[in-house]
């Protein structure tokens, strides 16, 4: 098969504990757009950001995501989830066949705030600029040093982030439940 047609889950994976990204279409296979298949964790929240030259396009394929794309009429720094637009639009929730267009120069941000995880298709103008981001940052995350903010900050200078306010990444707490003591009679 020559990778251009891939089957369900085919594709080179970056797994992270905060993202599960596969590469469906690259630069190195002929396209000028990055598109990646993304599992989206609850707890994602990937912080609203901009970039200078970079177009998205985001498909929600299974979950629920809560999207944002426009000027707020005030940029808040630590989080984005109540901006709101001069002409009153907010942020979005989004189920399966939802989709986020975002041209150049646009803030926007995604987040997973339910309990389970969501997929998307995710696609990037001009490729490779997001390829090359996502095994960057898997690097990083998998290195077990912990993240250099001073090395994030510079990566996302290189890759055209402008970071607004923080990505983060707040999985839920998984409760065990409580085992039954027994009991001598």
């Amino acid at each position: 098969m020559t990778g251009l047609i891939l089957p369900p889950g085919q594709g080179r994976k970056l797994i992270t504990k905060a993202q599960e990204v596969t590469f469906k279409a690259t630069e190195a296979d002929g396209s000028s757009v990055s598109i990646f298949e993304v599992v989206v964790p609850p707890g994602f929240d990937v912080g609203a950001h901009v970039h200078g030259d970079a177009q998205e396009f985001f498909y929600v394929l299974d979950g629920e995501l809560e999207l944002l794309a426009f000027e707020p009429t005030q940029r808040t720094k630590e989080n984005w989830h109540e901006w709101e637009s001069p002409t009153g639009d907010k942020m979005v929730r989004a189920t399966a066949g939802a989709s986020m267009f975002v041209p150049p120069k646009t803030p926007h941000a995604f987040r997973n705030a339910s309990k389970h995880p969501a997929r998307m298709l995710f696609q990037c103008l001009p490729s490779p600029v997001h390829e090359l981001y996502f095994e960057e940052i898997a690097k990083l995350w998998s290195s077990g040093d912990g993240i250099d903010p001073d090395a994030i900050d510079e990566m996302r200078q290189r890759y055209d982030v402008g970071q607004i306010t923080p990505l983060r990444y707040d999985p839920p707490a998984v409760s065990v439940p409580q085992q039954a003591t027994a009991r001598g009679v």
